[in-house]
């Protein structure tokens, strides 16, 4: 059976934006639905989830920030953010949301299709090595990483991240001790080499809201000043259950 290509659902109420973005990305062979105005596309989200969401902060209706915080509160649909140059806040509450990735206004369609691309082969890419001695499982503590199953549990129970901050554990979790600067996270985990690395900090952060006992004292994902992030846990290999 040949699988469907990925739906996205490209939401911005500027006609021409909307038209040239939904035009890339068709030719890049994906099925992209158009919508204009915030409530109708976060109804349409709700009702039959896309694959990706491209989505601009301005909207009418519901602006694209309580589109963001809405879906992310029930559903893992990854999402790409559009925002003005001007909209620092905007965009790292965005990130803070739950989005996984932004790209500024103007921008490149190439660019644009790119992250796109990027961000769905990460949500739906293996993320273990192939071979029967790649281990499956870390452990560290209460917090088990199932890296083939992609998915985490903080005492035995599923720990709700988005694709990009499970990509960022397992990345972690994977190189225990080692210390990161946040462009090499950057080149690592969001497939790029230049970038806001604030895009690194804000995950970082809703990681640590999420894992660690006490999240203004990190214990499993420590700062290294003036270089990064280091993974500090004990991050066991458990291998095959």
């Amino acid at each position: 059976m040949i699988e469907a290509p990925p739906r996205i659902l490209v939401v911005d109420d500027d006609p021409t934006v909307s038209e040239v973005v939904a035009r890339y990305l068709e030719r890049d062979g994906y099925r992209v639905e158009v919508q204009a105005d915030g409530r109708t596309a976060l109804d349409r989200a709700l009702a039959e989830p896309p694959d990706l969401v491209v989505l601009d902060l301005m909207l009418p209706g519901i602006d694209g920030l309580e589109i963001c915080r809405r879906l992310r509160a029930i559903a893992p649909v990854p999402i790409v953010i559009l925002t003005a140059r001007s909209q620092e806040a905007d965009r790292i509450l965005g990130l803070e949301l739950g989005a996984d990735d932004y790209v500024s206004k103007p921008f490149s369609t190439k660019e644009l299709v790119a992250r796109v691309r990027a961000v769905l082969r990460r949500a739906r890419g293996p993320l273990v090595a192939a071979g029967p001695e790649a281990p499956r499982v870390y452990r560290d503590g209460d917090l088990d990483v199932d890296v083939a199953a992609r998915e985490a549990r903080l005492g035995g129970e599923p720990v709700a991240l988005t694709a990009r901050e499970f990509e960022l554990l397992a990345f972690l979790v994977r190189n225990p001790r080692r210390a990161f600067t946040r462009e090499e996270v950057l080149e690592s985990v969001w497939g790029y080499r230049y970038g806001d690395t604030s895009t690194v900090t804000v995950h970082v952060r809703r990681l640590r809201e999420k894992i660690e006992p006490d999240p203004a004292e990190p214990t499993r994902i420590v700062t290294v000043w003036g270089v990064g992030y280091r993974w500090e846990g004990a991050a066991s290999r458990v291998g095959e259950p």
